[in-house]
């Protein structure tokens, strides 16, 4: 069985991290994390010149995760997807390749003008993903 999580450096990401992990200890699930980056970079040059350092930096952390998890007993990987289209489209790909059973992703709060204007991909990935989807809100600014 499959769990697949969406990370970033937001709080609400480390909430849906840390649940996700207690969702494969609870199902002998394999974790896969993933890490989306890249998002605007071609719209943006600046972006693309701390790029190889973010990627580098996300994938150590990435073996540091996994690594620590593994002292614990659970089978997890970690990858980081660059965005070709947006995050949403990346992840349920992800899901979609690996065929999970979960998919579990964190919420922040936002105002409905806030999510009209910017849309939300949360709201993308809860309409489009073909399993179940677990959403988790943090306690911080609640």
């Amino acid at each position: 069985m499959n769990i697949v999580t969406g990370v970033t450096s937001r709080p609400e990401s480390r909430a849906a991290l840390d649940r996700a992990v207690e969702e494969a200890q609870l199902r002998g699930a394999t974790l896969h994390i993933v890490r989306t980056m890249g998002e605007g970079l071609s719209e943006n040059p600046e972006k693309l010149a701390g790029w190889s350092r973010d990627l580098e930096a996300a994938r150590q952390e990435g073996d540091e995760v996994v690594a620590k998890l593994a002292e614990r007993g659970i089978d997890a990987t970690y990858r980081v997807e660059p965005v070709e289209r947006d995050a949403a489209s990346t992840l349920l790909e992800v899901v979609e390749e690996l065929d999970a059973a979960l998919l579990v992703i964190g919420l922040r709060r936002r105002s409905p003008v806030g999510k009209l204007v910017l849309g939300s991909v949360s709201q993308d990935v809860l309409l489009g993903a073909e399993c179940p989807v677990l959403a988790v809100k943090t306690d911080e600014g609640a």
